[in-house]
């Protein structure tokens, strides 16, 4: 008799007919020349795309710098702290989008592009081992210098910069958008107008849902959440962000396990966001087949999101059904800024058969 694994599993995900659990999670790779997607970036997707797979895109600009200053939006500026990483803020970006989500949906995969707001002064001190704004490839907070809250008087404009983007990614064929909520500015530690409430600390985070959902609709909007300090108190914040999520009906909510010195899993520390959310939940952080397998068995995450394993292994789904070794991934060639080769590292990851 064969033994299920859960991971392979169907899920049914709001309209979504999902044939595995096994998700492309975000992963900065930086060979979006100039901000635009490339014709590599199809071939990349396209083979980790498998029918009734789940992918979710790298982080994705809504803006070059900051939404509020509009002169700014129609050109990527020279000194970005994140080198050619793709946008999604212009026409050029959503033609250029469109074969990249054609490709995956040729597979028969369900695409979703994350949205990600960057703030004008967020410079990382160690940008070589950034895979999204503030988490690595195994899970770690990497050191970044403090982001900008984002003022009062800037939120209608960056609010309305995430409604934009979504609009355009849907118009590329995206199937959906991931909201990315990192601390520091999608959650401010300091709410609207000097208030400091748990509900005013998360207005602003409401408030871009709220937007994005009425323009393209809830049952395509997921958001991620990462960067919740360990203390009682950001606890609380976040358990409250996730209700809040859970009463508006958002497609899914996707979390980073934490861990210690980057390397041992928390135990169970997602759970109370995994029983305050009432949609899809999707764990990250390092998971192996195995660890996937439990959470899915145990019931703690409805999907797992994989970053550097996927990276490296472009039939994971496969390799999991038939317990085949892996490939080891290279981290010298994760980034792709200004390489010969952009498809090194990148395309060229062997498949199992």
């Amino acid at each position: 008799m064969k033994t299920t694994i859960p991971l392979l599993t169907p899920y049914k995900m709001g309209q979504f007919d999902l044939s595995h659990r096994v998700v492309l999670a975000p992963l900065t790779r930086q060979r979006a020349y100039g901000g635009v997607p490339q014709p590599h970036a199809a071939v990349y997707y396209a083979q980790r795309a498998s029918p009734g797979g789940f992918l979710i895109s790298e982080g994705t600009r809504i803006a070059a710098g900051s939404p509020a200053n509009a002169a700014r939006q129609e050109h990527e500026p020279s000194s970005s702290s994140f080198k050619d990483v793709p946008g999604i803020w212009t026409q050029e970006h959503v033609e250029a989008w469109k074969p990249v989500v054609d490709a995956v949906h040729a597979k028969g995969a369900v695409f979703f592009c994350q949205l990600w707001h960057v703030a004008s002064d967020v410079v990382p001190q160690r940008q070589q081992q950034q895979v999204s704004p503030q988490m690595s490839f195994d899970g770690r907070r990497e050191e970044l210098s403090s982001p900008r809250r984002v003022a009062a008087e800037d939120a209608p404009g960056v609010v309305d910069g995430f409604r934009r983007a979504a609009r355009n990614a849907v118009d590329a064929g995206f199937d959906g958008v991931e909201i990315l909520g990192a601390n520091g500015y999608f959650v401010n530690s300091d709410g609207h107008h000097g208030a400091n409430d748990i509900e005013s600390r998360c207005q602003f985070a409401m408030e871009v849902v709220d937007a994005v959902a009425r323009e393209v609709g809830g049952h395509r909007v997921g958001v991620r959440l990462d960067q919740f300090d360990a203390t009682a108190d950001e606890h609380a914040l976040a358990l409250h962000v996730v209700s809040r999520l859970s009463d508006r009906g958002v497609l899914y909510c996707h979390m980073i396990e934490p861990r210690v010195d980057g390397r041992r899993r928390v135990s169970r520390r997602l759970l109370p966001f995994r029983e305050a959310f009432g949609g899809t939940f999707i764990a990250s952080g390092g998971y192996g087949r195995d660890e996937g397998d439990a959470a899915v068995g145990e019931g703690y995450a409805d999907l797992v999101a994989y970053g550097r394993l996927f990276l490296a292994n472009p039939d994971l789904p496969r390799r999991f059904e038939l317990g085949a070794p892996l490939n080891e991934c290279d981290a010298a060639t994760f980034y792709g800024a200004g390489a010969a080769d952009p498809a090194v590292g990148y395309t060229d990851y062997p498949f199992f058969d």
